[in-house]
């Protein structure tokens, strides 16, 4: 089977029995250079969906658990069906071994509304090979820093902002990045208008100021990392300090090195924030890429 590789999925009430009958017809292969959605389809028209995407590494599919948690937890959010995880698991596997061995690669899960008045939601997963972020795992990256508009509470005030859903919609954070280009730098990391560290629009934030590894505290404003997640276990098993806090700029500016994590890119070193040099670990920052490229689950 050649990349990239594409499975429509005719998804299951998530309380579908498991009783090894579901899986037949449940999936079907298409061709990845052909048309395959209705162009009402609420995805494409509205970004009224929710997806995930995760690493492949020499035939392991990363984390998968997960993130299908948070691809339910986004459905939630959103009033979408519940996904059936068995079944997503089982796409998940069915991609994987249809796939030779191609190093690196990336699999989008994406749950949509679908087509407008239609009876039910369109699924699918594509499989694709990542780029390569070799050269970016070792150089890092220059980041400025972009207000998000809000303050932290806004979540909570807002719920249908859905700011805790990763969801379709990603047009505001595709324009951060262009304007983070415009100003001479790789990527962004958002901040609240009261002066407090988000997140990177693909990606979660991380700090060391000595042996204390911080990212943002958990809330509704921000998407929970997979991969932050494993690394502080990663972290914690080798007796460093971790924590979810509220971090300002002042001490994101401060910190004795940052990262930007993210499942395919990994973990990449800031080196520059709105124009100033940062320090960079590279002995810890090659050690989280050997972590992150190991099989994880």
């Amino acid at each position: 089977m050649t990349l990239p590789f594409t499975l429509l999925i005719t998804p299951l009430a998530a309380d579908a029995p498991d009783d090894g009958s579901w899986f037949a017809g449940t999936f079907t292969e298409v061709d990845a250079s052909e048309p395959a959605l209705r162009v009402s389809e609420l995805s494409t028209q509205r970004g009224d969906g929710v997806f995930e995407t995760l690493a492949v590494v020499n035939g392991h599919a990363q984390e998968v658990q997960p993130h299908l948690a948070r691809l339910a937890r986004s459905a939630e959010i959103c009033d979408l069906p519940a996904p059936n995880l068995a079944q997503w698991s089982a796409a998940v596997s069915t991609a994987v071994q249809a796939i030779p061995d191609h190093g690196e690669l990336a699999i989008k899960l994406v749950l949509s509304r679908g087509v407008e008045n239609g009876p039910s939601p369109t699924a699918w997963l594509h499989a694709s090979a990542a780029r390569d972020f070799g050269p970016v795992r070792q150089s890092g990256v220059r980041v400025v820093t972009l207000d998000r508009g809000y303050d932290r509470g806004v979540a909570e005030r807002a719920p249908w902002l859905l700011l805790g859903a990763k969801t379709l919609s990603y047009a505001v954070n595709m324009a951060a990045l262009r304007e983070a280009h415009r100003r001479g730098a790789d990527d962004t990391i958002f901040v609240s208008s009261d002066g407090y560290v988000m997140e990177g629009p693909t990606s979660s934030v991380i700090i060391r100021h000595g042996d204390m590894f911080s990212t943002p505290a958990p809330s509704g404003a921000i998407l929970h990392g997979t991969t932050q997640t494993s690394l502080f276990e990663y972290l914690e098993r080798h007796g460093h300090a971790v924590s979810y806090r509220d971090i300002s700029v002042e001490e994101l500016r401060n910190a004795d090195a940052a990262w930007l994590v993210s499942s395919v890119r990994l973990a990449v070193a800031i080196t520059e924030l709105d124009g100033a040099q940062v320090p960079v670990d590279a002995p810890l920052t090659q050690l989280f890429t050997e972590y992150l490229l190991s099989p994880r689950d």
